[in-house]
């Protein structure tokens, strides 16, 4: 049994089907969907901050005296289909999908009975967003996380605790700890993403008792996989796999499973009605990611903000849709694979290494304007194979004359496509 300290909790294996998945969605939705403008951060920038954007867009859209609390009767979800989303994110070749339960606004998108009229049941939507999606998604053989924010920013309770210098545990006990329990009890899910965790230590949040429970006896406790943020100091130390930081992008090859979480909205995890195409992620830069992610043996968690009526726009649908085009041809080099013993070529960032068993898999970012392909690090040998995923048949190669070889890929002027494979067997 696992005891309520991070030496016992950090010991835990981390359950297999993680470090398979590669490919994951993460969805951002809640009452900051409906001022829909500046980030998900909207309440914390124009009440908590005062700030005189945030103040004059309110006055400019809004009638006098509107609180952010009358933002939720107008987060309706009219157009939410979660067996659509499901199916977009199939498409997408997104093994699991992570929702936001709650941010740290506090708005809980199923019907927590702590959390009184400020949750999709009572208010807005009128509907339990996080069980139909979850009842979608399964349906679909999707496995469903749950991000799950620690804190809220302008909770009574909380501000009374944060006042007592975290002496005080009210909010803990009475509010944040009873709806982890709920989800867990209520949706079983496979994944909790915890967030909100930076104002506190870990004797504030009892989070080392939960994840106890979690492991130990919960319904999910052979299959629930965690991320790091469960504490201020927690994050790339504690917890599952490591989140470290927003957009976290290593270096070298980290010696613990970790996920880099990216928006395809480079300025926003929520929805925007004002954003322009410059400032969303490219299908080459989507893939430049989710390669370089999965060569440093990370998982991709890949954001859309749907609005306030639970609609994923187009442009973010046809993002979707072209990464999951791309995994159709290319998965094979991608899921269920394992960091090779180099992750890139040193000479270029555009050659990336994955491997399967004695399978190793070349992924380059530009084609060769010869059409040969130079690679450096694997060694060739007499039974050596090289085919292109997507195209029949072997290619033809040879010994380059230092190190590596030298593969002449099919000639077919590269598509618009970004990124290709190759399989190599019999290399060392």
């Amino acid at each position: 049994r696992y005891r309520p300290d991070w030496a016992s909790l950090d010991a835990r294996p981390l359950p297999a089907w993680f470090d398979q998945a590669k490919v994951g969605v993460f969805v951002h939705w809640g009452v900051f969907s409906v001022p829909a403008w500046g980030s998900e951060w909207f309440w914390w920038h124009w009440r908590g901050e005062h700030r005189a954007d945030y103040e004059s867009f309110v006055q400019r859209r809004f009638p006098p005296g509107t609180t952010y609390a009358d933002f939720a009767p107008l987060f309706t979800a009219h157009d939410f289909q979660p067996r659509d989303w499901a199916r977009l994110f199939q498409r997408a070749g997104a093994r699991y999908v992570v929702l936001t339960t709650k941010h740290h606004e506090g708005f809980t998108n199923w019907g927590s009975s702590m959390s009184w009229n400020w949750n999709s049941l009572d208010t807005g939507p009128h509907r339990d967003l996080v069980g139909e999606l979850g009842q979608a998604l399964r349906e679909s053989n999707i496995r469903y996380g749950l991000y799950h924010s620690l804190l809220e920013w302008f909770n009574p309770l909380y501000l009374a605790d944060k006042e007592s210098g975290f002496k005080t545990q009210n909010f803990v006990l009475k509010k944040t700890m009873p709806e982890l329990n709920d989800l867990v009890l209520k949706y079983k899910p496979d994944l909790i993403w915890s967030d909100g965790d930076w104002d506190a230590p870990e004797s504030y949040w009892n989070s080392t008792s939960f994840l106890a429970w979690l492991y130990n006896d919960s319904p999910v406790k052979d299959t629930v996989v965690v991320n790091d943020r469960w504490c201020s100091n927690c994050s790339c130390h504690h917890g599952g796999y490591y989140n470290c930081a927003d957009k976290y992008k290593p270096g070298t090859l980290p010696a613990h499973k970790w996920e880099m979480c990216s928006s395809i909205d480079k300025l926003s995890w929520g929805y925007r009605s004002n954003m322009n195409i410059a400032e969303l992620m490219d299908e080459a830069s989507i893939i430049e990611e989710l390669v370089q992610t999965v060569s440093f043996g990370g998982n991709y968690l890949l954001n859309v903000g749907p609005t306030k009526e639970g609609v994923i726009v187009p442009i973010f649908q046809e993002r979707l849709l072209a990464l999951g085009r791309w995994l159709d041809t290319n998965g094979e080099a991608i899921y269920e694979t394992k960091p090779w013993r180099v992750q890139m070529e040193n000479s270029t960032d555009m050659v990336w290494y994955t491997s399967k068993g004695p399978v190793v898999y070349a992924i380059f970012l530009l084609w060769p304007q010869d059409n040969v392909l130079e690679l450096s690090s694997p060694a060739p040998s007499p039974d050596t194979q090289v085919s292109m995923l997507g195209f029949a048949g072997t290619l033809k190669w040879q010994k380059s004359p230092g190190e590596g070889l030298l593969v002449t890929l099919p000639y077919m002027p590269p598509s618009s496509q970004s990124g290709w494979a190759l399989k190599l067997e019999g290399v060392k």
